[in-house]
């Protein structure tokens, strides 16, 4: 029987559910056990894919495609786990599922209502996912956490407050806790504790008891603050957990654990009970210490690497948080302190110039003196210009650059127009009736439907030949195929790429598995000039830092510890996904002049085609009963 851990939080939103979630699997991952996360979000959005980041935050894509809440990349990276779409639960998936099956007339006839249909379908789900392995074994996680989005008696929230009341119940008192997040504010330097007193009872009397509460405070929880929580929210003192604002959240998971949460958790939810394999206990072990190793070790740090984000959505931070975390990993790896200064892209077009001049005067200080120049993803066609201007400059002076998604795409319009002479070359996504389109919109998206409809999942990139030497390839431990997780609409036009690539310098040496779309870009004679497609920063693990990342920061540090990291990952990179996620969806090509080629090539699967030697698949079909109509083509 899968134990259940209920996350939710009250006073405000924005608390610190995630990384307390998070913390609280990975004590669990430590100690032996399968862990596995759930996120409720209760927005009326199908999933997070058409928010804007500076309405939500960044939208989190996963193996499968799904585009989600944040908090799954928290729950991935803390867990080192790869999770699907069906992880993070909103209203509107629950409402179509529940409206799905009713004009399928599921329900019999009967009026369909919030209880008991809806709540049973959010119990369903839950109970139905959390037995998905996703650590790699193949086997059934021993815990889920599940955590509730938004503040505890929002009207948005209510019915999955329900039905989490009701499944308590439903898997046992023995299978379900819950962690109740609150706000410690401290008002004329005292720690008040009235918000959490009242926030528990608004709990209790929708049916849920608290097991454990986690103060959240800007210093250390005060004993007699602790004591007043436990007297008035009827709870013993250990069953009040103090998180005050620390220097990294890496190391929240320390701070719950010295406060006795897996001992706890040992008794309430007995633990003790469940067999656990030694080499899984061996595994949490190591990995709980080279966490500590991590943590410990990043306090220590003196040296410091000053990276510059050129991006679009600075003025909410949380847009690029896998980007932030990515080079955050990196730094760590390379014994750095990570120096991230914010500059909005708009602010290094001509027009602040005259606009807003010391904005201008201060965004260009910024990227002049930066060590090292990363442009994200974004969608639209404000601050582009300005992207393009700091790509120059980070190709002329030679400093380290990284472009992921748009990054990339305003690295090959830069390139096309100052050294291949198209001077009016753009994206059609900027400028639609663009002379020179060297970024194209792909032929198999949707023009009117946003939601799920880009590139999107795990796809592998092909290094071409005469490769090897490339410093990219190298950071993926020299192997022939990289797997990262895309999402976009545009991409290079094909028809321009032999003309880009003639000036010599830029390669294209990452394509898909058609040897279409390409996919990463390096220059040659740079220190480190590098552009991917893909969204690299969504598979970073603190312990596991993404190759592109770990290239630019180490760069930024000096060619020599840029060569030790190299050495490193030739040695020992393996990327952070099952074998089973490594499966291409069969698709058009993006040319006519594509549709010939095989899509697959060696170590790649391909979804709905055969590979491999057709005689050798003979044989394996021989002798076999096929109950239904076969499609496609052998």
């Amino acid at each position: 029987m899968v134990k259940y851990i209920l996350v939710c939080g009250g006073v405000i939103s924005g608390i610190g559910k995630g990384v307390i979630a998070s913390s609280t699997g990975l004590i669990l991952k430590a100690a032996g056990l399968k862990v596995t996360a759930i996120k409720i979000d209760p927005y009326m959005n199908i999933d997070a894919g058409t928010m804007a980041p500076t309405e939500h935050g960044e939208v989190y894509v996963l193996n499968d495609g799904g585009e989600t809440d944040l908090d799954l990349g928290n729950y991935e990276r803390y867990l080192d786990v790869s999770l699907n779409k069906d992880n993070n639960i909103t209203t509107g998936k629950v409402y179509q599922h529940v409206i799905d099956r009713e004009r399928k007339g599921d329900y019999l006839g009967k009026t369909v209502q919030i209880i008991p249909h809806l709540t049973n379908a959010i119990q369903d789900w839950i109970e139905r996912v959390s037995k998905i392995p996703v650590d790699g074994s193949g086997e059934e996680p021993d815990v889920c956490v599940v955590e509730l989005g938004g503040t505890v008696g929002d009207i948005e929230s209510m019915p999955f407050v329900e039905a989490l009341r009701q499944f308590q119940f439903r898997v046992g008192h023995e299978n379900f806790a819950l962690i109740y997040v609150s706000l410690i504010p401290v008002v004329g330097g005292e720690q008040k504790t009235k918000p959490t007193q009242a926030g528990v009872r608004d709990l209790r009397g929708l049916g849920l008891l608290p097991d454990l509460i986690a103060c959240r405070c800007t210093d250390t929880l005060l004993t007699a603050t602790m004591e007043k929580v436990s007297m008035f929210c009827h709870v013993s003192p250990q069953q009040v957990l103090g998180v005050h604002n620390v220097n990294s959240t890496y190391h929240v998971p320390l701070l719950l654990q010295e406060q006795g949460m897996l001992n706890y958790f040992k008794k309430r939810l007995n633990l003790g009970d469940i067999t656990i394999k030694p080499q899984f206990k061996q595994k949490g072990e190591e990995f709980m210490g080279r966490w500590k190793a991590l943590t410990t070790g990043q306090e220590r740090l003196f040296d410091s690497v000053s990276i510059v984000l050129v991006g679009k959505y600075t003025s909410l931070q949380d847009s690029y948080m896998s980007v932030v975390k990515a080079l955050e990993h990196a730094s760590m790896r390379c014994g750095r302190k990570l120096e991230l200064q914010w500059v909005d892209s708009s602010d290094l077009e001509p027009e602040t110039q005259v606009t807003n001049p010391v904005r201008f005067h201060d965004a260009w200080s910024a990227v002049c003196s930066a060590k090292g120049i990363i442009v994200p993803g974004g969608f639209g066609h404000r601050g582009t210009e300005g992207m393009i201007a700091a790509v120059k400059w980070a190709r002329e002076q030679k400093v380290p650059f990284l472009g992921i998604c748009l990054g990339f795409q305003v690295a090959v319009i830069e390139w096309a127009r100052n050294v291949c002479g198209l001077k009016a070359a753009n994206s059609a996504e900027l400028v639609p009736d663009v002379e020179h389109p060297v970024i194209c919109f792909m032929p198999e998206i949707s023009k009117t439907h946003m939601g799920g409809t880009m590139r999107l999942g795990l796809r592998p990139t092909i290094f071409q030949s005469n490769t090897e030497n490339s410093k990219l390839r190298r950071l993926y431990g020299g192997h022939e195929v990289a797997w990262e997780r895309h999402r976009h609409r545009y991409e290079v036009e094909p028809r321009y790429v032999e003309q880009l690539e003639s000036k010599g310098g830029l390669r294209f040496v990452g394509k898909d598995e058609r040897g279409e779309r390409m996919q990463m870009a390096e220059l040659d004679d740079h220190p480190y000039f590098v552009a991917l497609q893909a969204h690299p920063e969504f598979c970073s693990r603190p312990l596991n830092p993404s190759p592109p990342f770990l290239g630019l920061i180490a760069a930024a540090c000096g060619s020599s510890v840029l060569a030790e990291q190299i050495a490193s990952n030739e040695k020992s990179y393996v990327d952070p996904h099952p074998k089973e996620a490594k499966v291409v969806p069969a698709s058009d090509a993006a040319t006519d002049a594509g549709k010939g080629r095989k899509q697959a090539v060696d170590g790649v699967k391909v979804e709905g085609e055969v590979n491999g030697d057709l005689d050798e698949t003979e044989k394996q079909l021989a002798g076999v009963t096929i109950n239904s109509e076969v499609n496609g083509q052998l």
